[in-house]
């Protein structure tokens, strides 16, 4: 992509100063359509050093207006956003609806900067491709304008442009050693870029090369670039909005998962009183030693909690965290998303809450609510739901990567111990708040949602991120079973890192 640019391009300051004064007007102007239609954008600057991305990010947002955009300077990863999957710190700053997000720098800088520096591994470079990719594309296909810059200059106008800033006091600390040496090593670090580019380089997040040699030119064919792409989206949602009958997939047959795994659950398989607490004990007990040993080995820990209403989520969930260390561990209960939340992607409000290295991430309900809740009831288009079993797998894939231990359950009950056990939350004074009339009227569609959990099932089980059934009848069984999943993960999780450690 970059071998036939040409680096001498450049405009005069007549042109530059008519062209940009009728980009800005179109900026101001489309910015505003952006926000009416609810349109998220993103806006990446990477290229070479020296090249201008700070200039030219300064005149891009000078005709916009500041209250709609953000601009993010990514610089090497601290302590906090080393301890997590290297795509947190960019999902946590995806703008909301109608938001601009600027990125001086960012998730590119994994597979140039780090792979340059050798601090990501050769075997983990074609994954952080991968996870870029999939990043990008779960964006776009949410809604979301992705515009992706490169600025590219010469060695020797890098070298000029680098000496100059070293004889002025006031600029000499923005040339570092590194700097130098991916100018000596310029033909590497671009080979490097040039990959980056053709392996990125989509349909729905394309890149665009700006020869910026001559700033005044770099900054009018970025506007120009941000306006047309800014137009052309645009266009596509008003094309949207008539194309009513789109599908992404061809329809599944209704029946097709309606005698899936839950069909073969044993809801017989039960535990004596006495059985149970001396199980419970010995297993919760070696949680306790487990989690330690996590946190020594920095193993972060994701647990998704799925199942019936009144299947026993809360009383799993007590139990397993009943002899944890409060301040390596965080519950988090999901409810209908809140407002912030439901201008983002879907998937935003969990990556805020997935765990750092060493801790323990509990979702009480997940980001499985897009295939289920939000399939039946309607809340999604059909094509959203149907896309978010690969999103969702991607994410979970991503965390693995990381070396998390991701595991989901299911708790699973029948029809008539559900009947039951809403009956006795309702004649429970202590308990009536658990039951609501929402409840009730989620039992009429019982069969289409069990549908919808068999295919999840189905779909989103993978060997990095398992689904557990938990025969949940019985309550005793279940919180045992659910606490003797953990251990035996974590277990041979920790037996995997202290091997790979002694190597």
């Amino acid at each position: 992509m970059l071998e036939k640019v040409d680096l001498e391009k450049s405009v005069d300051k007549e042109s530059y100063k008519r062209v940009s004064d009728e980009l800005s007007a179109r900026l101001g102007v489309l910015q505003r359509k952006c926000k009416a239609e609810k349109i998220p954008v993103i806006i990446v600057f990477e290229g070479l050093d020296a090249a201008g991305k700070g200039v030219q990010i300064n005149r891009l947002i000078k005709p916009l207006d500041p209250r709609g955009f953000d601009v993010y300077a990514s610089r090497k990863a601290g302590e906090e956003e080393r301890m997590r999957p290297f795509l947190w710190r960019y999902w946590i700053k995806t703008p909301e609806n109608g938001r601009i997000a600027i990125f001086d720098k960012s998730w590119y800088s994994r597979v140039t900067e780090e792979r340059f520096y050798r601090r990501i591994k050769s075997g983990e470079l074609e994954g952080a491709f991968g996870d870029i990719l999939s990043f990008e594309k779960q964006l776009t296909d949410g809604g979301c304008v992705i515009i992706k810059l490169f600025l590219y200059i010469s060695r020797e106008e890098q070298k000029k442009r680098f000496k100059k800033l070293s004889e002025s006091r006031e600029t000499a600390w923005r040339v570092s050693e590194a700097d130098w040496k991916r100018n000596r090593e310029y033909d590497k670090y671009l080979a490097m870029n040039e990959e980056m580019l053709q392996r990125t380089d989509t349909g729905h997040a394309p890149w665009t090369i700006i020869e910026a040699t001559d700033k005044n030119y770099a900054a009018m064919k970025i506007m120009a670039t941000v306006a047309d792409r800014l137009e052309y989206e645009l266009g596509q949602r008003e094309e949207e909005k008539t194309d009513t009958a789109r599908r992404l997939h061809a329809p599944i047959p209704a029946d097709r998962f309606k005698n899936g795994a839950l069909s073969g659950a044993d809801l017989s398989k039960s535990l004596k009183p006495g059985e149970y607490r001396g199980e419970l004990d010995k297993l919760q007990k070696r949680l306790e030693y487990l989690h330690s040993e996590i946190y020594r080995l920095r193993i972060p820990v994701v647990i998704g909690f799925e199942g019936w209403d009144a299947a026993g989520k809360g009383g799993a969930i007590r139990r397993l965290t009943s002899h944890l260390d409060p301040r390596g561990y965080k519950v988090n209960p999901t409810a209908a998303p809140n407002d912030v939340e439901r201008v983002h992607h879907y998937l935003w409000r969990f990556w805020n809450n997935m765990p750092k290295a060493g801790h323990i991430a509990i979702f009480d309900r997940t980001w499985y609510g897009r295939v289920m809740v939000e399939r039946i009831e309607g809340f999604c288009r059909e094509e959203d739901w149907r896309r978010a079993y690969q999103e969702i797998n991607e994410m979970e894939a991503h965390m693995a990567n990381f070396g998390a231990v991701v595991l989901k359950f299911w708790l699973h009950i029948d029809k008539d111990e559900q009947e039951k056990r809403f009956k006795e939350r309702m004649e429970d004074p202590a308990k009536q708040w658990k039951i609501t009339d929402e409840d009730w009227r989620n039992r009429e569609k019982w069969d289409a949602y069990e549908t919808a959990v068999n295919e999840m099932l189905v779909r989103t089980s993978t060997t990095y991120a398992p689904w557990t059934i938990v025969e949940g009848n019985s309550k005793y069984y279940a919180r045992v079973k659910v606490v003797k999943t953990v251990v035996k993960a974590l277990e041979q999780k920790i037996k995997e890192v202290e091997k790979e450690n002694r190597r």
